[in-house]
C-alpha cells in the first residue's frame, strides 16, 4: 500500500479542520477565540473492556464533543492497558489501519489492527514499565517520503524523564534526564526537525513547556507559562490549531470533566491562553490518548 496516495486522497477526513491561529502575545481574546473556533481535535480512550474510543471536540463556546463512541472490538485484554501513546489512523481501501503504543501492566506492546485488512498484531517490545506514569511518541517527517525522527518518552514515577529511537518493533535508549518529579500530565504540543516540545502541568498548579533537543546527550528546556491553577488536569492531549497554535484538552479525573484551551505559539510566560470553557460532555475512562492522522499528515508546531 502506498501510504502517502492513501492518505494524501482522504486528509480532509482525518485531519485537523481549523483557521489560520498564530495570535501575537497582545492580540485580543476575541481574535484567538474566533480562529480557534474552527478546530477540532480527536480524544480517545482505552475502556475497562479493552476496547478503544473516539470522539471529536470541536472549539466554540461552550465547546461540543461528539461521541464518544466505540472504534470496533475489544483491541486490548480487559483491565490491562494502563498508558497509551497516540494512535495513528490511516485509512486505506480495506478500512483504516490503527497504530501505536500502549503498556499493559509490566510490559511495552506495539499494537496495530484493521479487522477488514486482516491486520491484528500486538509486539511485545519489552518490560520494566511498572514504574512509569507517562508515554508518547514523536513520529516526525519533514519532507515527503523521509522520516525526521521517531522517537519515544515515558516519565518514570522518581522523576526521570527518558527518551528511546524506535526502530518498527524495536527501541533503543537515547537519554534520560531527572528533576520532572511535580509532573502531573504532559501532552506533547510540538515535533519539529531540531526538538520535540511536551506542555506540562505540575501538582502544584504550574504550566511548563519542555522542550527536548534530538541531539546527544538529551537536554530539555524547561519554561514557565503559567504560575498556577493547572493542578486540577490528571491528563491533557494537545492537538495542532492552524499554523502556529494548539488547541489543548485538560481532563479532571475526578470529575470526568474535560475543559478547552486555545494556546498561541509557545512563549513562555508571554504564551496567549484563551479559556474556550467546559466540554459537553463526560471523560470517564482512566486511559485517555490522541487519535492522530498518519504521521506524514499530523505536524504539531505548537512551539
Amino acid at each position: 500500500m502506498n501510504r502517502h496516495k492513501a492518505a494524501a486522497s482522504i486528509a480532509g477526513v482525518i485531519a485537523l479542520t481549523a483557521a489560520a491561529f498564530v495570535p501575537p502575545a497582545q492580540a485580543a481574546d476575541t481574535t484567538s477565540r474566533s480562529a480557534a473556533a474552527a478546530c477540532s481535535m480527536f480524544p480517545g480512550a482505552v475502556t475497562p473492556a479493552g476496547v478503544q474510543t473516539t470522539a471529536e471536540v470541536t472549539a466554540g463556546t461552550p465547546p461540543t464533543m461528539t461521541g464518544p463512541s466505540a472504534v470496533g472490538p475489544a483491541a486490548f485484554p480487559p483491565g490491562q492497558v494502563r498508558l497509551s501513546s497516540t494512535f495513528e489512523a490511516e485509512p486505506n481501501v480495506a478500512g483504516v489501519d490503527r497504530t501505536g503504543f500502549v503498556v499493559q501492566g509490566d510490559a511495552l506492546y506495539l499494537r496495530s489492527y484493521n479487522a477488514n485488512a486482516g491486520i491484528d498484531q500486538a509486539n511485545r517490545i519489552g518490560g520494566g514499565w511498572t514504574n512509569f506514569t507517562a508515554l508518547e511518541v514523536s513520529h516526525f517527517e519533514y519532507t515527503a517520503g523521509r522520516i525526521g525522527h521517531w522517537l519515544a518518552y515515558g516519565l518514570r514515577n522518581d522523576g526521570t524523564l527518558f527518551r528511546w529511537q524506535v526502530s518498527g518493533a524495536g527501541w533503543r535508549s537515547v537519554g534520560s534526564a531527572t528533576g520532572f518529579g511535580a509532573v502531573k500530565s504532559m501532552a506533547l504540543i510540538s515535533k519539529t526537525t531540531t526538538y520535540d516540545t511536551f506542555l506540562a502541568n505540575t501538582r502544584g498548579g504550574a504550566l511548563y513547556t519542555i522542550r527536548i533537543p534530538i541531539s546527544s546527550p538529551m537536554k530539555p528546556i524547561v519554561t514557565k507559562v503559567r504560575a498556577g491553577t493547572w493542578q486540577g488536569f490528571e491528563a491533557m492531549i494537545a492537538n495542532k490549531c492552524g499554523n502556529y497554535g494548539t488547541l489543548l484538552l485538560g481532563i479532571d479525573k475526578d470529575t470526568k470533566s474535560g475543559y478547552l484551551y486555545a494556546v498561541g505559539h509557545a512563549n513562555g510566560l508571554s504564551t496567549v491562553i484563551n479559556g474556550l470553557g467546559k466540554v459537553q460532555g463526560t471523560f470517564p475512562e482512566a486511559v485517555n490518548f490522541r487519535w492522530g492522522a498518519v504521521w506524514f499528515l499530523d505536524p504539531l508546531n505548537g512551539d
